[in-house]
């Protein structure tokens, strides 16, 4: 497993020319972000020229934080159907947005150009958010095709953009329905930065595909989130799929014993939502 780290250091510099490169500069202040890398060996008697399709993993935290249920395990189950994956750690609060929408950036643009060395698929490379991660993969689908972003990052615009979105359980809207903490940590006390950030209000043609779910009894997201983001997608002319299941509160991520937070439990009907997602995946 390969590891890169980001670091949020330089102008410019979020795409290094050599491979494999331990340090990834990136123009923000805050904390390091890392690239952890579950890409399977290539077999030389099946196929040494293989390319995979690539699953980038943001999880969640409401941008106080990462989660560890929503990074490796899921990422593990992304490599047993098929695809390559990675999980991108990134900078949280006290640093503040646009941090880490630049870090995802650079992370994508950096598996498109080394895309040959790691075996993957650059027209098959998807961000897979959960929460807040979510919200972070959105606003790269929202914003991925911004002048400033490319000049931050340096690369391309398309470079950054991903090949779709699948959203676990959103954080999208600042509005009625909003996850205060999630845009408290993202936007400070900067009002005008949070109604910026309600993506249901960011959606265009250019916003990639994309596979949301929720549940119905998520009380710390409310499923009008994705609601509302289906309805932005529809409006658009943009193609997603929505599932809603009927049990099961808020951060599950697989939904199974071994990744549910201690009190809660396994939602045996939410648990397809890989295979949904991959058979969906593959349909790009």
């Amino acid at each position: 497993m390969l590891h890169v780290t980001i670091a949020a250091e330089g102008e410019g510099k979020a795409v290094p020319e050599v491979p494999h490169a331990d340090q990834i500069a990136l123009p923000e202040a805050g904390e390091p972000a890392r690239i952890e890398t579950y890409f399977p060996d290539v077999l030389d008697k099946v196929d040494p020229d293989v390319k995979r399709p690539c699953v980038a993993i943001i999880p969640g935290g409401a941008y106080a934080r990462v989660s560890a249920r929503e990074a490796e395990p899921v990422a593990l189950q992304m490599v047993a159907r098929g695809f390559a994956a990675c999980v991108i750690s990134y900078s949280c609060a006290p640093a503040r947005y646009p941090v880490a929408l630049v870090q995802v950036a650079g992370a994508i643009a950096y598996l498109k150009r080394h895309a040959e060395a790691f075996h993957i698929d650059p027209g098959h490379i998807f961000l897979m958010g959960f929460s807040a991660g979510a919200h972070l993969a959105l606003d790269l689908g929202c914003e991925w095709m911004e002048p400033w972003l490319s000049g931050r990052v340096g690369a391309a615009a398309e470079e950054m953009r991903p090949s779709g979105l699948v959203l676990g359980y959103p954080v999208v809207t600042s509005g009625a329905y909003a996850h205060r903490g999630s845009f408290d940590n993202l936007c400070g006390d900067d009002e005008e930065l949070k109604q910026k950030l309600a993506l249901e209000n960011r959606v265009t043609k250019d916003t990639p595909p994309a596979f949301i779910f929720h549940t119905l009894e998520d009380t710390s997201v409310p499923v009008e989130n994705s609601l509302l983001l289906a309805e932005a997608y529809r409006h658009a002319g943009v193609s997603f799929t929505l599932h809603i299941f009927p049990y099961g509160g808020h951060g599950l991520s697989l939904a199974t014993a071994e990744v549910v937070q201690k009190g809660k439990q396994p939602q045996p009907l939410m648990q397809c939502w890989p295979d949904l997602a991959a058979a969906w995946m593959r349909t790009l």
